[in-house]
């Protein structure tokens, strides 16, 4: 008897426990699972508006004050005072001699070196018919006005004897034939300039990697016969090139020089430009800027000395077409 109450003791304890850990799991999943406060919101429905309707509503004009000065942005207006924020309002473009005037201005007000260069940037429009583009040129010319204290080096390539002599008398620096060229390489002869007769060319093929642009060439007129000639000119002339696919950088001058000469110098170098492509197809300089060593750059205009198309030409071209 006393072992069946035990049992039924036992079973009622082994009931109860698990009872008892049952409620406690519904416990912890009531409080481990968030209960929603409120209901779920419905999507609103468009409402379709009729386009008829819309148009036959009166429109309502907004309101501007035409007469008050727009202070963000670029305006078209110019400055009324000297002193100015100038992000709001464009560059200003100078005509050439006021541009030169403000340069000198500036060498005094900031007690600069009044010998320092004066500079041109000029922006080009390489562009040609359909997808043609003007190649990138150097050139050499001889400006009406030379600012140089010192005369160019010059290289001379021949192997007639005759020559030698005419180029030696003629002021060249360095005289000879093939056994320069090894000279060259090692650095030991420099020059600004080389120029050879037209026997040489062909012989100067190791060369090419290492004078590169300087390399003497038809083109350039830095080969020929006339040595005297040749000698004169790159010894005495203004090269520039073009550089970063379409932009100009070229020293014109120095601030000490009369204005005149400095204006028919930035004259000669945009004219001697503008033959490197057809009229026709419009201006070659897009932009042009002036600048000297330490001064801020000035935009001038540059239509005084870009070439025209006469009447002559304009009837050949229709005639052409």
């Amino acid at each position: 008897m006393a072992a069946g109450r035990w049992c039924r003791v036992l079973t009622g304890c082994r009931m109860h426990a698990l009872m008892r850990d049952h409620t406690c799991g519904i416990s912890l999943l009531k409080k481990s699972c968030p209960i929603r406060q409120f209901a779920a919101v419905k999507a609103s429905k468009k409402v379709q508006t009729d386009p008829k309707k819309e148009s036959n509503k009166p429109k309502v004009e907004r309101k501007t004050n035409s007469y008050r000065n727009r202070t963000r942005g670029l305006t078209a207006l110019e400055p009324i005072d000297d002193v100015y924020q100038v992000q709001y309002y464009p560059k200003p473009v100078f005509d050439i001699e006021t541009a030169i005037d403000s340069l000198k201005k500036f060498q005094q007000l900031d007690f600069t070196y009044p010998k320092q260069p004066v500079y041109i940037d000029l922006q080009l429009d390489m562009k040609l018919e359909k997808k043609k583009k003007v190649d990138p040129f150097v050139r050499i010319l001889q400006l009406p006005y030379n600012f140089r204290t010192q005369l160019n080096s010059v290289v001379v390539f021949t192997e007639n004897p005759e020559e030698v002599t005419v180029a030696q008398q003629h002021g060249a620096d360095v005289v000879g034939g093939t056994e320069l060229i090894q000279k060259i390489l090692d650095e030991e002869v420099q020059g600004d300039f080389y120029v050879s007769t037209p026997d040489m060319v062909s012989k100067l093929v190791p060369l090419k990697n290492k004078l590169r642009k300087k390399f003497p060439k038809n083109k350039r007129g830095s080969v020929g016969h006339n040595i005297p000639e040749m000698i004169k000119v790159f010894q005495t002339g203004h090269e520039y090139q073009v550089e970063r696919d379409c932009f100009v950088l070229s020293k014109v001058g120095t601030l000490d020089m009369p204005k005149e000469h400095i204006t028919a110098n930035v004259a000669e170098i945009i004219k001697d430009v503008c033959t490197q492509r057809p009229v026709s197809f419009g201006p070659f300089v897009k932009r042009a800027i002036i600048c000297s060593a330490t001064s801020e750059s000035l935009m001038f205009k540059a239509e005084p000395f870009l070439p025209q198309i006469t009447e002559d030409k304009e009837e050949n071209q229709e005639h052409n077409g």
